[in-house]
């Protein structure tokens, strides 16, 4: 067992090495250099990042403990990612190159009005926020878990911690010290669970190809629903969710696409995308596959999926493995760094892309002198992090469900708004009566609200999934079609 103050010396030096990568390779404490990376940024640096910071905490834990549960359904949302990333790739990105902008939602700004750049921004903000605090959340449990509940530090301090560390590194480069970090931590969380695969089957006796062929395998790997389209998990209806799911969560994210338009030039970006999309469905099929060889080791080796708060957190079980098993210290080591990296890959590219969208979007801060931008900018950081730290801890008390079924339902209400949007700006030519606006999506808003609720029951059997995010977004589009401007 590992002691849980080598695992806080670990953290502690990986650090260290986030901060000393900050300061080697970012001279330069200015805005452009923050929010753009004075797009010079290699592609092959950027997407190999981006691996990372979509994978994150909840991909590292929740997608392996899961498994049990869903089997390997979630790959047919996998699917749909790759290809809403090419939608993103030669859709959305020429948009945004072709009218230069910093903030994505400037474009709604330039082609509907500025009351619609609020809201595209608005919904962003509060999407990042809870998609961030998601990732945070279930990777300051497992620290909570397995290192300061020994030393009765509570769960508040835990969180507090985990954010200022990342303020600290983020603070001076933002993106650019961001695309250098994230390839680090992006190829520590691959090391991590090519370790794991490699080191569990070997306690099993097993080669890599013994797992792909095991009897024990076959009661996890069913991939395909096709019997009813009624199931919550069916083909087509995961396909399209993950589909919108992609261009919503990547295409009409600033996080996201901010590295992107980081990149030297429209080409590079998309060059990025396509190889970014590929690498991260594959690693994505490996931690799937890392999903069942845990259950399976567990169930013969007698482990117990770990309870927290009087509930079973299958969340926790590769964890439990990792640092409580006898795998040995290599895959301890691994996974601690693994999972800091997954963690921190995330959440500094959200805290840097809120920090932009709120200067850019809400403060319009170009309007100020250049020093009086950065002061303004370094208060938002600050802000943005005190923000995060509340909502993760809230998290703690009303959060129950597996975390990342969690944030793709919670997607379907944040994102729909923002696909409604950029799909009337991006498929009419009409503009909108924009004191409206805000009244057509709150109306949306309930009435998705409604449908998500309703009892599969009352719906003559059919289970809503994730297919709630499109029809939030078509619902949004047709608001905006009645009161568009003759």
């Amino acid at each position: 067992m590992i002691s849980p103050l080598f695992i806080f010396c670990l953290i502690i030096g990986y650090f260290f090495v986030l901060v000393s990568v900050s300061y080697f390779f970012v001279k330069e404490d200015s805005n452009e250099v923050f929010f753009k990376a004075n797009r010079n940024s290699p592609w092959y640096l950027v997407a190999f990042g981006m691996v990372g910071a979509s994978l994150s905490g909840v991909t590292f834990i929740s997608v392996p403990g899961w498994i049990e549960s869903s089997k390997f359904h979630y790959f047919q949302v996998v699917l749909g990612y790759l290809a809403g990333y090419f939608i993103v790739a030669y859709l959305l990105l020429p948009l945004y190159y072709k009218n230069n902008v910093t903030s994505i939602y400037e474009y709604l700004s330039l082609r509907l009005g500025r009351r619609s750049h609020y809201a595209g921004a608005f919904f962003f903000f509060v999407s990042r926020v809870l998609g961030a605090s998601f990732r945070l959340f279930l990777v300051a449990i497992v620290l909570q878990q397995f290192i300061f509940d020994a030393w009765n530090i509570p769960f508040e301090i835990t969180v507090i911690i985990s954010i200022l560390f990342i303020w600290i590194y983020t603070q001076k480069g933002g993106i650019k010290t961001i695309v250098f970090t994230d390839t680090l931590q992006t190829s520590l969380m691959i090391l991590s669970v090519l370790l794991s695969i490699i080191y569990i089957n070997q306690a099993l006796n097993w080669s890599f190809f013994d797992f792909l062929t095991s009897s024990q395998l076959s009661n996890y790997n069913d991939v395909f629903v096709t019997d009813s389209i009624l199931n919550r998990n069916h083909f087509l209806k995961s396909f399209i969710g993950g589909v919108f799911v992609t261009i919503c969560m990547t295409g009409l994210d600033q996080d996201m696409m901010q590295k992107n338009l980081s990149c030297r030039n429209l080409e590079d970006a998309q060059k990025n995308m396509v190889v970014f999309s590929i690498v991260l469905v594959l690693v994505t099929g490996l931690f799937m596959l890392l999903g069942a060889l845990l259950f399976i080791y567990a169930g013969q080796k007698g482990i117990s999926v770990p309870v927290m708060d009087g509930s079973v957190k299958t969340d926790l079980l590769f964890p439990e493995i990792a640092l409580n098993g006898d795998l040995g210290v290599v895959v301890a080591v691994t996974f601690i760094l693994g999972l800091i990296a997954a963690a921190y890959s995330s959440a500094d590219s959200a805290l840097t892309s809120l920090t932009t969208s709120f200067c850019v979007d809400f403060l319009d801060i170009e309007k100020y002198k250049s020093r009086k931008q950065r002061r303004l900018r370094k208060k938002i950081h600050v802000g943005m992090s005190f923000l995060l730290i509340v909502v993760v801890i809230m998290f703690k008390y009303i959060l129950g469900r597996n975390v990342i079924d969690g944030l793709l339902t919670v997607a379907g209400y944040t994102y729909g708004p923002l696909l409604g949007l950029f799909a009337f700006g991006i498929l009419t030519n009409y503009k909108i009566k924009e004191q409206w606006l805000w009244l057509v999506i709150l109306i949306v808003l309930i009435l998705i609200s409604i449908l998500g609720s309703f009892d599969s029951s009352v719906l003559g059997g059919y289970q809503l999934g994730y297919e709630l995010l499109p029809l939030n977004g078509l619902l949004t589009f047709l608001g905006l079609i009645l009161i568009r401007r003759k």
